[in-house]
């Protein structure tokens, strides 16, 4: 018997066949309901892709009608019965969209977008997503800008000796986390001034040759031009700009409307024997900059300057003009996204503002006017009726079809 036994356990033949059994068996029962939540999370995943597009290219909708609005193309007045536009969008993230602007009162806005997919023939709607949002229009005031001698979003590099002066409540302000205007809005805010007057496209120079404008002519790329029999501005250059007066007699250049440049931009005298015969006067009016393509944008230097008026950039901004002495009509100075160097020869009256920093040179002087700013109609976003209102969303809903 004991015999038996010891060749029944040593004799281990089909125990493997056992294993695999019970293997199956247990691969058997899970592999079903394994299958069946895989295949689920494929079509949620489908799902999922789906209504993200459509959400996408709904969000596209209102995008697109937020444009329309801002711009005054084609969307409802809100006067005898003009208060709705409808339009299709095709193909956005594979999906047509739908979009209507309803004008609401007091200036508001309702865009309705919706996102349809389709069967692939176009036949059927299979699902849609819809937003509704609410738009209205804002006036950006960035004036506040203005109350301080110098403001920078990041640090002012204090210059050694500096003669900085300024009221009780107007002094330097750094690491300033007011409102701080974008490149975009303040693009739109100078075009609605060029748009419809003279354009240059291509780098532009602009010469006096001697002689002031107004009343005299200024020679733009060598060729006397009598466009601007008063003056300078509006003006639209397409590309880089430089001004100059290469004639040993001493020139006035007095703005009179909105300068908007898109390219690199240098103001100056020749570095001759009489360096300063170029002078600016700003005459209230603006020079706007929109390059952000090298180190400092505006370069203004070895030169008069006359205010008031504003100089801004979206890239930096080297400031090393004269300034007559006894200088009292103030100048505002901004470097958007970049960095403002000042480094005037001579008393300078006004505030200053940039991204970056604000590097004041030694011996600097910098003085606040006594009344601030709002004495003087600058053109500036805050100041004065605005061009042109900015139009943000109230609210945004989003449901499923």
């Amino acid at each position: 018997m004991k015999i038996a036994m010891k060749r029944l356990i040593r004799d281990e033949k089909g125990a493997a066949m056992f294993l695999v059994l019970i293997l199956l068996l247990i691969g058997g029962l899970i592999a079903t309901p394994l299958l069946a939540h895989m295949g689920s999370g494929i079509i949620a995943g489908e799902v999922y892709e789906k209504r993200t597009a459509e959400l996408y290219a709904a969000d596209a909708g209102v995008e697109d009608a937020i444009w329309k609005i801002q711009h005054r193309v084609d969307v409802p007045s809100g006067g005898c019965n003009d208060t709705s536009r409808s339009y299709n969008i095709s193909d956005v993230n594979g999906k047509s969209v739908h979009v209507t602007i309803d004008y609401q009162d007091g200036g508001t806005y309702r865009i309705t977008s919706i996102a349809i997919t389709d069967d692939g023939g176009g036949t059927a709607a299979i699902s849609g997503t819809q937003i509704d949002a609410y738009v209205t229009g804002v006036t950006g005031n960035y004036s506040g800008l203005l109350d301080n001698v110098i403001t920078s979003q990041n640090e002012i590099d204090d210059p050694p000796h500096p003669d900085i002066n300024y009221p009780e409540g107007h002094g330097p302000v750094d690491y300033y986390d007011g409102p701080w205007p974008t490149p975009e809005l303040l693009a739109d805010f100078y075009w609605e001034d060029v748009k419809d007057e003279t354009h240059y496209d291509g780098d532009t120079e602009i010469d006096l040759e001697g002689n002031n404008c107004p009343p005299g002519p200024i020679y733009v790329n060598d060729e006397e031009n009598n466009s601007w029999p008063s003056g300078l501005g509006p003006l639209y250059i397409d590309g880089e700009l430089d001004i100059v007066n290469t004639s040993g007699t001493p020139a006035t250049l007095t703005l009179t409307g909105t300068v908007y440049i898109t390219g690199d931009t240098q103001i100056y005298g020749p570095t001759s024997k009489e360096p300063y015969n170029l002078t600016l006067d700003l005459n209230g009016q603006t020079i706007f900059v929109a390059s952000n393509s090298s180190k400092y944008a505006l370069i203004i230097k070895k030169c008069n300057i006359i205010g008031p008026g504003v100089i801004i950039a979206i890239g930096g901004i080297d400031f090393q003009p004269k300034i007559g002495s006894g200088m009292t009509d103030p100048i505002f100075i901004m470097s958007v996204d970049g960095t403002t160097n000042l480094q005037p020869g001579g008393d300078f009256y006004g505030a200053v503002a940039g991204s970056v920093e604000v590097d004041l040179q030694p011996n600097t002087s910098l003085n606040y006017p006594e009344a601030g700013f709002g004495g003087y109609d600058l053109n500036f976003p805050g100041f004065g009726e605005p061009k042109q209102l900015v139009y943000i969303i109230a609210s945004w809903e989003v449901s499923q079809l």
